[in-house]
């Protein structure tokens, strides 16, 4: 019970120590206000390695020869996948785009009729989906009128190609970039934050008179670490509500709640990464240098900026170490496709695991800086 006492009064006095920090106020209300506005409005398009999977109801010589028309760099080779499992392969993320050929298809297109091609895309792959429902649909225009003996573009085209988003039907670029900034933004804010108030009372000399005390070195990191996570998890909620929802009109259909545990997940195990920069360094500009080539990464790699797909399969199982990978992962699951428990429990895991081991390992360094 002493121990919940200490952590919760040293809690409250990093909450005090914030309030009077003008500086990080000021960061905080521009990291959650118009670092999300602004950047949703104007999103970088572009399709290098998508993922795609096919499923053939046809397995005719056409259906093939569309199967193969999408090439390298744009695209992956495309995946065969059975119908019923279309729904959980687009729930979990798996494939950018899924186009399902149907029964019958090469032979209604030679009877003169006019078959229809199902394109399914997942828009919150926001990189890849916009340009490239627009290259799947030429390229198999082109294979279409190829095979129909036809060469004047302006011909009469011998099958239709439906295209159906999911989860941003209007193909709107500034919804999955809203919530991808807020991703962004708590990962800086929750190293900056805790980092620099570790090495605010080294610099200050509040740390020793905190040794002093009857206090341990875990008693003393959970304290910064639920402080700076309420204070970040607070932030999400009111820019989630005011700025994307609000502002932006961002539908998001799943559980706001849930996201928020998993955000309060997340900074356990990145605040842990703050503390465990923080005792590398000896001041607040060392700290700033450590923690570039940390955060750098895991704002690009995560998946967020380009689907992991696209990145080579080694940079892909590297990056599943880090905990934004999965954060992103269950961000855009959790806020676009209303996913639950029973869909994103492998990223909570991984999640959960990759943050008991950063705070393993954050501890241990904070208990030999503070005995050195």
């Amino acid at each position: 019970m002493h121990k919940f006492s200490h952590i919760l009064r040293l809690g409250l006095k990093e909450l005090t120590s914030l309030r009077h920090d003008s500086v990080l106020l000021l960061f905080l209300l521009y990291a959650f206000t118009v670092a999300i506005y602004m950047p949703a409005a104007g999103s970088i398009i572009g399709v290098h390695n998508a993922s795609v999977a096919i499923i053939d109801e046809d397995h005719s010589t056409l259906s093939r020869k569309l199967s193969e028309s999408l090439l390298p760099p744009e695209f992956k080779t495309p995946h065969a996948l059975p119908y019923d499992q279309l729904d959980q392969a687009m729930d979990k993320g798996l494939y950018t785009f899924v186009i399902n050929l149907p029964a019958n298809f090469q032979a209604d297109l030679l009877a003169g009729r006019q078959p229809g091609v199902q394109l399914n895309v997942d828009a919150t792959a926001m990189s890849q989906a916009f340009m490239g429902a627009g290259y799947i649909g030429q390229i198999f225009q082109r294979e279409l009128l190829e095979y129909a003996g036809q060469t004047s573009l302006g011909a009469k085209a011998p099958a239709l190609i439906n295209s159906r988003p999911l989860f941003n039907p209007n193909l709107e670029g500034g919804w999955f970039l809203a919530v991808i900034q807020i991703v962004n933004n708590i990962t800086i804010l929750a190293i900056v934050l805790t980092g620099t108030a570790l090495l605010r009372e080294r610099e200050h000399g509040t740390l020793d008179h905190l040794l002093v005390l009857p206090l341990t070195a875990l008693e003393i990191m959970l304290a910064k670490i639920w402080s700076n996570m309420l204070v970040v998890v607070v932030c999400t909620w009111l820019s989630l509500e005011i700025i994307v929802k609000w502002a932006l009109g961002v539908p998001l259909a799943g559980s706001l709640a849930l996201f928020l545990i998993v955000t309060a997940l997340y900074l356990f195990a990145s605040t842990a990464l703050g503390i465990f920069l923080a005792t590398l360094a000896r001041s607040t500009p060392q700290f700033g240098l450590l923690a570039i080539p940390v955060i750098i990464p895991m704002l690009l790699l995560s998946g967020g900026s380009t689907p992991l797909d696209s990145m080579p399969e080694w940079l892909q199982w590297v990056m599943q170490c880090s905990p934004s990978t999965h954060f992103v992962s269950l961000s855009a699951a959790i806020l676009f496709r209303d996913a639950g428990i029973g869909v994103v429990w492998p990223d909570l895991l991984a999640l959960t695991a990759i943050g008991l081991v950063f705070f393993a390992v954050a501890l241990a360094r904070f208990r030999k800086s503070l005995a050195s």
